[in-house]
């Protein structure tokens, strides 16, 4: 049984392994483990027999959007509803906060899909643009599908 819970601090290296190996393998940008400190309170992790299995970050971007991020899942761990349990859980967050939109750009639109949020057009968020992927080495080649949950509507 899977149970996702608030990261701790004890986290953030296991964090920063598992989106190193999916960065590593060009599904997803690289996190400094600086970052992770950073932003450790942003972290989920999806946990089974006290194992990190996965993790998952709900980054608000302003008063009514927010970025469900390092969306990362152990390979073993792969389509057994890790991944499901974490944007569930950052969604969940997000409704609780009083969040309007939840998107994530992501190589694969079609997980997010099955979880209810639908293509957009990454100019929808241009909070998110010209803050941080213009900083991006991929900015003028980005390969990421922006998706996104209208919860005010849901």
């Amino acid at each position: 049984m899977v149970c996702v819970q608030p990261a701790s601090l004890a986290d953030a290296e296991t964090i920063h392994q598992l989106v190193t190996f999916w960065a590593d393998k060009g599904d997803m940008l690289h996190r400094p483990l600086g970052e992770v400190f950073e932003s450790i309170r942003d972290f989920k992790v999806a946990r089974e027999g006290g194992t990190v299995m996965g993790c998952a970050a709900l980054h608000i971007l302003g008063a009514d959007i927010a970025e469900v991020r390092s969306l990362a899942v152990r390979e073993d761990a792969q389509r057994g509803g890790v991944g499901a349990a974490l944007v569930a859980s950052c969604v969940e967050e997000a409704r609780a906060l009083g969040i309007e939109r939840v998107f994530a750009l992501t190589y694969r639109p079609g997980f997010f899909e099955k979880q209810g949020f639908r293509v957009a057009d990454v100019m929808e968020f241009p909070q998110k643009v010209w803050s941080e992927c213009v900083r991006c080495p991929f900015f003028t080649n980005c390969k990421e599908v922006a998706v996104v949950m209208d919860l005010a509507r849901a």
